[in-house]
């Protein structure tokens, strides 16, 4: 989807509304004066207001579609903007492709450009980001060919925000570039004022904040000639986009205050209910709890009216997230598990897991431990789903890629094989006919045979290595090198443990042991430095856990973030040890990265293996259940300590279902026998520090 054209529910993230909404005809060329004239106030209405402008659009639909060719091609425009506008998908892209066959029908290339980047806003509104990117790049090509300057400025900033969306960043920086230096050149302050704003929400991507600024201030002195509340209010989203991201929660504040007003003036629904909820999400951020059920409330009511379920569904988890603050922990789950059933509903994924993390994270500011541990818990099972679906996607990639080599040397030796037939057929017609040749072809074709048969067998001793790297990339993580879950799981069916008595020095018991590890607050350092800087981090807790355990020692990349190590043998009471020298040797250990030096902490959960609660032993998976849970306690108390189940007591009591039920509750019931150890933090002033989960 075209950058400009976000259908991000506007609560989750930062707004974003291009100028590129609406094309800007050249209209010095006029051919139907009157009509020309109505058809800017349109566009005017167009993009802030589009069921008004749909309808005063069918008003004139009969005159505009019998006038000249520029007026007809500008009626088709906003007519398909505002059927854009309306969600009426279908109906716009019926509008596109007549305005694309009326350029083709004319043979005027400002038609065919403008119809074709048309199309491309509709079907971004569609998610088929290819083929919109492809249409904005063609039309641009058109449009350069023209003397319109405002539809090329308009065909460059829409080539630079696929460009963006491409992640191409420097293709997308020469785009808008040169599309405020064909405003300069036009003069118009609408377009400077339309390629400033894109030029300022590119500076933003590529955190270059300062830069974004000086371009808004410069947008927002040429909007103030406009005299449009519209365009003014556009700036303002932007301008709070930009505070959010610079940490300058007043400055944004007064931004979404600033464009509400203008906002209402023109009646624009849709953006009031956006900003509504940013202003909701920004007081929650502030902590003034009474603001924030004032203005969700409101955004509920906005999202309502128009149908829009995606506000809505954000309302609820402001709502949620403010009655949780002021300690009403039923009003605060019932909003928030109103706004969880819409992400699960529409099956976002990526963005429920978030929620979860954020319902968790108010949960247990709440004091409510045992949901927060749920939500915890629902957040790490979409989080494994996730990336187990990643690893799928991955290795399907790589059988793929083999598959291809595979045949293609299939194809090959079968060449090989016609050529020696069409060889053998030959050598019988020259063997009937001359005789005397007959010993030199004989040698010719086993010398023939001998190279294939050499070269079959190099081609299936390559295969046998093709064969054992593919079986080892199955069975190791790409990014750590180290196991992946499967191989764990191969490893522990077939592994029988065995206690040992008397064989250490002590001559305690020597046992088994699972250590369950998760970094604490991996989302803020992906957020805050890049996925990069994140497999930095992963790399070198994966080091970190090698160095610090034996080379006997399994250690596993379980899911994202998680690490599981299996130690097979270890004096009973140095179990205890190994959990303080993981927490103390991964936090203690810099990551350089660019300019900045990170640290990390993790939380543990960990036991002994085999856990014998009564008189069976539980299986492995059960086991690593337990210390699962045991990690989660160590998160909900506080995180960067270890959390350890030592044993069992007065089983004869309760049942294992319980105690997985609630481990908490069955440790203070005192049925289970657990262990903390405690990390530290570090003293580094650029440790990853902890995010505040907001809505933004």
């Amino acid at each position: 989807m075209l950058a400009g054209l976000s259908d991000t529910p506007p609560g989750r993230q930062v707004r974003v509304l291009l100028a590129s909404l609406c094309l800007v005809s050249g209209l010095a060329q006029a051919q139907h004066p009157a009509l020309d004239a109505r058809l800017v106030e349109i566009r005017e209405i167009n993009r802030y207001v589009p069921p008004k402008a749909l309808g005063a659009l069918r008003r004139i639909e009969t005159e505009a579609r019998a006038a000249p060719v520029h007026t007809k091609a500008d009626f088709l425009v906003q007519l398909c903007l505002a059927l854009r506008g309306m969600n009426q998908v279908p109906e716009a892209l019926a509008a596109a492709e007549e305005l694309i066959a009326f350029g083709r029908d004319t043979k005027d290339n400002v038609v065919k450009a403008k119809g074709l980047l048309t199309k491309a806003y509709v079907v971004s509104r569609m998610d088929q980001l290819a083929l919109s990117h492809q249409l904005a790049w063609e039309g641009e090509k058109i449009a350069n060919t023209t003397d319109d300057m405002a539809l090329r400025v308009q065909a460059a900033i829409t080539s630079g925000q696929a460009y963006a969306e491409d992640g191409n960043f420097p293709a997308a920086m020469g785009k808008m570039q040169t599309a405020l230096t064909l405003a300069r050149q036009y003069g118009q302050p609408i377009p400077k004022v339309q390629a400033l704003n894109s030029l300022a929400i590119l500076y933003g991507q590529l955190n270059e904040h300062d830069k974004g600024f000086e371009a808004l201030e410069e947008a927002t002195a040429l909007a103030e000639q406009t005299n449009s509340p519209g365009r003014l209010a556009t700036l303002k989203d932007t301008e709070y986009g930009l505070a959010v991201e610079t940490n300058q929660p007043q400055r944004g504040l007064r931004a979404l205050l600033a464009g509400l007003e203008y906002e209402r003036q023109i009646g624009a629904e849709a953006m009031i209910a956006g900003s509504l909820v940013n202003l909701s999400d920004s007081y929650l951020k502030q902590h003034d709890y009474a603001r924030t059920l004032s203005y969700a409330n409101q955004a509920l009511k906005a999202g309502r009216s128009l149908n829009d379920d995606s506000t809505v569904a954000t309302a609820h988890l402001n709502l949620g997230q403010a009655h949780l603050g002021l300690g009403s922990l039923v009003e605060g789950k019932r909003h928030f598990d109103m706004g969880l059933a819409w992400y699960e509903k529409v099956g976002d994924k990526p963005e429920l897991q978030e929620v979860l993390m954020e319902y968790g994270a108010a949960l247990e500011r709440a004091g409510d431990m045992a949901g927060a541990v749920k939500a915890y818990h629902r957040e790490r099972a979409l989080s494994n789903e996730l990336f187990e679906k990643r690893r799928q996607k991955a290795t399907l990639e790589l059988q793929e890629k083999y598959e291809t080599e595979k045949k293609q040397r299939q194809i090959e030796l079968l060449s090989r094989e016609n050529q020696l037939k069409t060889t053998e057929i030959d050598n019988r017609r020259l063997q009937q006919r001359v005789w005397w040749l007959l010993a030199v072809v004989f040698a010719l074709a086993a010398l023939v045979v001998g190279i294939l048969y050499r070269k079959v067998r190099h081609a299936n001793a390559q295969l046998k290595v093709k064969n054992l790297e593919l079986k080892q990339q199955s069975s190791r993580d790409p990014l750590t090198g180290l196991y992946n879950r499967r191989h764990f799981q191969e490893f522990m069916r077939g592994h029988l443990q065995v206690e040992k008595r008397g064989a250490g020095t002590s001559g305690e018991e020597i046992v088994g042991a699972l250590f369950l590890l998760d970094v604490d607050h991996f989302k803020h350092v992906n957020d805050s430095h890049g996925h990069a800087a994140g497999d930095a981090v992963l790399k070198m807790i994966a080091d970190s856990l090698r160095d610090i355990l034996r080379e006997t020692d399994m250690i596993v990349r379980w899911g994202g973030e998680e690490f599981l190590a299996f130690l097979p043998a270890i004096p009973r009471s140095g179990v205890e040890e190994i959990a303080r020298r993981l927490l103390t040797g991964i936090s203690q250990q810099g990551i350089g990265y660019q300019d900045k030096r990170l640290s990390v902490n993790v939380s543990i959960g960990f036991a002994p293996f085999p856990l014998v609660p009564g008189n069976d032993a539980l299986p492995w998976e059960r086991a690593v259940n337990l210390v699962d849970m045991a990690l989660y306690l160590a998160k909900a108390h506080g995180r960067n300590r270890a959390y350890g189940v030592r044993g069992f007591a007065n089983f004869e009591k309760t049942t294992m279902e319980n105690i997985e039920q609630d481990l908490e509750r069955a440790w203070g019931a005192g049925y289970v026998d657990m262990s903390i150890v405690l990390g530290t933090w570090p003293e580094s002033k650029n440790a990853a520090t902890p995010p505040k989960l907001t809505i933004v």
